[in-house]
């Protein structure tokens, strides 16, 4: 009995290919799937096509066997046949009767049951080289898609380094790319800067030039030529001309043709003679349309209906450029006359800029001088007063300002501090004085601060009047003080310089009258005068905002007199007097010249140094404030970018630069600026300071907010946190800092800082170890057998293989033994076995060097 390939295949259900490729597999290559095979040739085909277990039993269902498989005794009906439970797990399903199509047949005899047993042992040698097979195929296979997996891993991450190199790449070129974008812009705006400016000195110096112009057309002239280009335009609409324009709605020439139809004159076939009045219109850069009717005394809609004429849209509000508004003026027969526009500011300038008779006014003194020198103290015995005893550290945080009578006259004195941070406080001073005394300790001599305040004077042009203080201490020497000096250009006036040097003690009072009496002879020397009768103008000396009293400024008037009621501005803030009072608290009606007072009723908290003034009205005062505030928005926004231009060159291929955000509240704006200047003078290269808010007053919620929202610190000096905000931050655990001496702020800030700084890295060695000879270890693989030379082998430090004296690795070790037993470190002169972790090519003569890391701190 024979069956062919393909009829197996159909039995199978599987595909003749399969059973080809196993023929093929087994050693008995058949041509197509119409050969015929031999009984026992099948039987093997279906042991192979099918599992082990049921290879009889589905080989005698495919070839129709008969109903009991086995042979002799052995044989079992098909209805027993049963899988067992591991075949049942791998899905194999059980031959039912039904199946198979077999006739019963005789008894095999002695010799078929031998044959039988002869093929039985055949196939189980045949099923165990098949198995064989099938394992060394897996193993392949599963050889091949770890190799493949390997390679597809290796590509993706080469993928994934280009994607990000492209996308660095990307990054850098569109902030490279933007960068030169806002550099051409700056650069525009510059050249269109530059040619505006040009074209106004030219419309300047035409002006000047004064070109007649030719008189404008009357009426009757105007009206002709009307006429006349009306009839030019009917002749290009009867000729069918296309160059009429086109109506507003794209109706071709039906406006020029409906104005066509209107008569040209009147009834009675004359002109009446209209009387036109020239104008003379000033134009500044832009003006408003409906301003610009009522300049020329004609309506608005005429102007508009002029506009619609020329193809423009407007309206009785539009905003017309200079151009366009000499264009339309020309048009209604009027003369441009071109104008630089004047700030609101710029005119109340002018208008208090008024003569008057002028008296004499008392002078206004600054103390200057470096810290701890006695400048407080001196003004203490001037005034009588305790006013260092109540400064915190005994230093001076604010600018005081003090009106005294004395049997000289009156003065005016401005007290400033002589920390290094108050440098700009300082030179407000000097720059709203009148003669500066200039404080120097006689045991200290010349010192930083001093020279910082010579310079402020000399800048200003002020006369300096030195006062040798301290001269009651055994070791004063006022020699050192004017030798110091003198190497500045403080010559005292018996070495035959021009500067007067008064030997005084703020202890004792020796000296305080003729450093007064020095004063008043200056004084008169300069011929001190003022204008009473005229509006107040000055300078702010410090702002502060109080509980209950609001922003509180302290003003010194320069000229004029400041009353209560009058409209002020000062900086950006304006608002009217409320209260006036004196540095004693008194209240006042007026102040006049050199008279410090303190001011209740701004709007905000002015900057000490700017200037103040009154204005007429608060219309007036309100435009020069918004005028002063953009400005400033401005110029900060200008800074703001500068500084972030600055910061994307500076951070290029250094990593980023680590930067200390804070919040700083002061109690007066004196104090605020310096700290703030102080704040922007620390740092490096690699951390700064960030002032993100600041402002005077208690520390409130919104500030809180500010910190929590982008990790900033909060400093108050002299100031308190509020009760919602203490309870913010108790809930979010925010740490504020409190100071009320500048040293211990700025000292804080400086060590937050110093915390910031990358440590510096430095290696150490701390044991030597000589590999004496090298066994070989099932579990670590290459073993040195070492001997510790220097110092002490640890298990858990970095360590060096040497050889020749050359670094040759770089790793970890992977075991420390000592007899047998792991161990922690291995002492000098002891022997050890080392694994070296990846790594086995240690050699007997080489040195393996075991270092630490340590990072050293580092500081501003």
């Amino acid at each position: 009995m024979s069956e062919t390939i393909k009829v197996i295949a159909k039995r199978l259900n599987r595909p003749s290919s399969e059973l080809l490729d196993i023929l093929e597999k087994n050693g008995t290559p058949k041509n197509s799937e119409e050969s015929e095979l031999t009984k026992d040739e099948a039987l093997v085909l279906v042991g192979l096509a099918v599992n082990f277990e049921a290879s009889s039993a589905k080989a005698a269902t495919v070839l129709g066997s008969p109903k009991k498989l086995g042979v002799g005794g052995n044989a079992k009906p098909l209805s027993m046949t049963r899988l067992n439970v591991n075949q049942k797990r791998r899905g194999k399903t059980a031959f039912r009767p039904s199946d198979v199509k077999a006739t019963e047949l005789p008894r095999p005899t002695y010799t078929q049951q031998r044959l039988r047993t002869e093929r039985d042992v055949d196939s189980q040698e045949f099923k165990d080289k098949v198995q064989r097979i099938r394992e060394e195929e897996e193993r392949k296979n599963l050889e091949i898609q770890a190799a493949r997996d390997a390679k597809l891993a290796a590509e993706k991450k080469r993928e994934e380094e280009r994607i990000e190199k492209e996308e660095k790449l990307k990054e850098a070129a569109e902030k490279e790319a933007k960068l030169r974008a806002e550099e051409i812009q700056l650069k525009d705006q510059a050249r269109r800067q530059q040619e505006e400016a040009e074209r106004i000195e030219a419309e300047k110096v035409q002006a000047r030039e004064k070109v007649v112009e030719p008189p404008p057309k009357s009426i009757e002239e105007r009206v002709r030529d009307s006429v006349r280009k009306r009839e030019k335009t009917r002749q290009r609409l009867e000729t069918g001309d296309d160059r009429v324009r086109k109506g507003r709605r794209g109706t071709s020439g039906s406006r020029q043709q409906a104005r066509l139809k209107r008569p040209t004159v009147p009834q009675g076939g004359t002109f009446e003679k209209v009387e036109f009045i020239q104008r003379e219109v000033e134009i500044g850069e832009t003006i408003v349309l409906g301003q610009l009717a009522h300049e020329m005394s004609v309506k608005a809609s005429d102007v508009i209906k002029r506009f619609l004429d020329m193809g423009v849209t407007a309206n009785i509000n539009q905003v017309l450029d200079q151009d366009s508004a000499v264009l339309i003026v020309e048009e209604f027969g009027h003369k441009a006359k071109i104008v630089e526009e004047v700030t609101v500011e710029e005119k109340l300038q002018h208008t208090l800029d008024i003569e008057g008779e002028q008296t004499t006014r008392s002078p206004v003194v600054t103390v200057m001088g470096h810290v701890d020198h006695g400048k407080t103290s001196l003004l203490d015995f001037i005034r009588k007063t305790r006013v260092a005893s109540g400064e915190a550290g005994g230093i001076t945080q604010h600018i005081g300002a003090y009106h005294l009578t004395t049997e000289h006259g009156e003065i005016t004195f401005l007290d400033t501090p002589g920390h290094a941070a108050f440098s700009s406080m300082r030179a407000r001073g000097a720059n709203a004085t009148d003669i500066v005394i200039l404080v120097c300790a006689a045991n200290d001599g010349v010192m930083p601060q001093t020279e910082e305040a010579v310079k402020h004077a000399q800048a200003a042009e002020v006369p300096i009047i030195v006062a040798v203080n301290k001269m009651d201490l055994p070791d004063a020497n006022p020699d050192l003080v004017k030798n110091g000096l003198a190497a500045m250009g403080v010559t005292p006036e018996e070495w035959g310089g021009e500067h007067q040097y008064i030997e005084v003690s703020a202890e004792t009072g020796d000296g305080i009258e003729n450093l007064l009496e020095a004063v008043s002879l200056q004084a008169e020397l300069l011929e001190l005068k003022a204008v009473v009768d005229a509006p107040a103008r000055g300078v702010v000396i410090e702002s502060k905002v109080e509980r209950g009293r609001g922003p509180v400024a302290s003003l010194l008037v320069q000229n004029g007199t400041i009353k209560q009621g009058d409209v002020v501005i000062a900086g950006e803030h304006y608002g009217k007097v409320r209260m006036l009072s004196d540095d004693q608290a008194h209240r006042l009606k007026k102040a006049g010249p050199s008279i410090p007072v303190e001011m209740l009723g701004l709007s905000g908290s002015p900057s000490a140094g700017d200037t103040f003034l009154v204005a007429a009205n608060e219309r007036i005062a309100r435009q020069i404030a918004d005028e002063r505030a953009s400005e400033l928005q401005a110029k900060q926004h200008a800074m703001q970018r500068a500084a972030q231009i600055e910061n994307i060159f500076a951070g290029l291929g250094q990593g980023g630069k680590r930067i200390l955000k804070i919040v700083l509240k002061a109690d007066v704006r004196g104090s605020l600026e310096a700290i703030t200047q102080a704040c922007a003078d620390l740092g490096n290269d690699e951390v700064s300071v960030q002032v993100l808010g600041s402002g005077v007053g208690g520390i409130n919620e919104s500030d809180v907010n500010m910190a929590l929202t982008y990790g900033a610190l909060i400093f108050g000096f002299n100031v308190r946190t509020d009760k919602s905000a203490k309870v913010l931050t108790q809930q979010n655990k925010l740490e504020v800092r409190y100071y009320n001496i500048i040293y211990e702020l700025l000292s804080d800030i400086e060590t937050l800082l110093t915390k910031m700084l990358v440590p510096d890295q430095r290696e150490e060695i701390i044991g030597t170890a000589e590999v004496r000879d090298v066994f070989r270890s099932p579990q670590f693989g290459q073993v040195a057998g070492c001997m510790v030379v220097e110092g002490t082998v640890f298990r858990n430090e970095k360590i060096r293989v040497l050889r020749d004296n050359t670094v040759i690795y770089e790793g970890e070790l992977e075991s420390l033994r000592r007899f047998k037993q792991d161990v922690m470190e291995v002492r000098y002169g002891l022997e050890c076995g080392i694994g070296v972790r990846n790594y086995n090519d240690v050699r007997t003569g080489d040195m393996i060097e075991v270092y630490q890391t340590l990072e050293i701190a580092r500081s501003l």
